[in-house]
């Protein structure tokens, strides 16, 4: 099992030199890859009662990938993940620019985790309509892959057309890994039909079990081998409660949760420090080293 670090940014959003000393220093860790999150604006509470915002305006977020282009830059090993990319709110082949570039300057370091997300204020806030996120997000994966393994492209989508034109410079990765984030029934039937990973956001308890066994039927009613895709989870090794999750403090309760993972099939898995009181970037690398000491991988 690979085992990952999810940037913890909203809790660092006050220091410019986060981002180096954390990626540096996991990649020296052993850690295999780094996870980020993504909201491009967030709303404010206060104008907008009865949504349950779980990111606000008060959050810090990077944009991920122009945060990893800078924290490929500094490391050498280390891949780069996105936990996930909303991408339906974006213009479909400036992703594929985007993710392309960032995957040729790092040497072909970049795992895209995409997904639909639930904050329609964002989608509002970039001109885009809420409501067809999910049937935009199918189109947005064929013509990326498309992208980038093509050299030239004609396409007439739904959303997006192009007349015989591609990107330059192409992906070291010809396609770039493709993975998606989601609990939902229709979420986890895309990823069966279309990724190339899921990420589950469950404990691997009894319940998880069935929802990990239910996505791999549909893996096999789509003619596709189990073997062929990643699963990932993420472990909260504090206080962090992401409604989804179990807050795992202790060494006994790390150990039973990445089993349990390995256990369902999990190729991957992140460690998520946020939460758990750190007042700055070095405790959640400490935090980090702890748990790399005690779960080697």
């Amino acid at each position: 099992m690979r085992i990952g670090a999810v940037y913890p940014q909203i809790e660092v959003g006050d220091d410019p030199g986060a981002a180096k000393a954390f990626a540096v220093a996991v990649e020296e860790l052993g850690y295999d890859h780094i996870l980020a999150f993504d909201h491009v604006v967030g709303g404010n509470p206060a104008s907008h009662e009865g949504k349950d915002l779980f990111y606000d305006y008060t959050h810090a977020f990077l944009e991920p990938l122009v945060g990893f282009a800078y924290m490929a830059a500094v490391t050498e090993r280390i891949e780069f993940f996105t936990g996930i990319l909303i991408t339906p709110q974006r213009q479909t082949v400036l992703i594929a620019k985007q993710a392309a570039t960032l995957d040729f300057l790092s040497g072909g370091r970049l795992r895209l985790g995409i997904g639909i997300g639930w904050n329609d204020i964002e989608y509002e806030a970039l001109g885009v309509d809420f409501t067809t996120r999910g049937k935009r997000s199918e189109e947005q994966i064929d013509l990326m892959r498309r992208l980038w393994t093509e050299p030239l492209v004609t396409y007439e989508g739904k959303w997006d057309r192009i007349s015989d034109a591609g990107l330059n410079p192409m992906p070291k990765q010809r396609p770039i890994p493709l993975w998606i984030g989601g609990h939902k029934d229709i979420a986890v039937r895309r990823a069966a039909r279309l990724a190339d990973g899921w990420l589950p956001l469950f404990p691997p308890n009894e319940r998880g079990a069935a929802k990990v066994g239910q996505f791999k039927q549909y893996v096999v009613e789509a003619g596709r081998d189990i073997a062929e895709i990643g699963i990932e989870s993420w472990i909260n090794v504090g206080g962090y409660n992401d409604g989804f999750g179990e807050q795992c403090e202790t060494e006994e309760s790390w150990h039973q949760w990445v089993v349990g993972w390995k256990e369902l099939g999990a190729t991957h898995i992140s460690v998520n420090t946020m939460k758990s009181g750190f007042t700055g970037i070095d405790q959640h690398i400490a935090k980090l080293a702890e748990f790399k000491h005690t779960i080697p991988g």
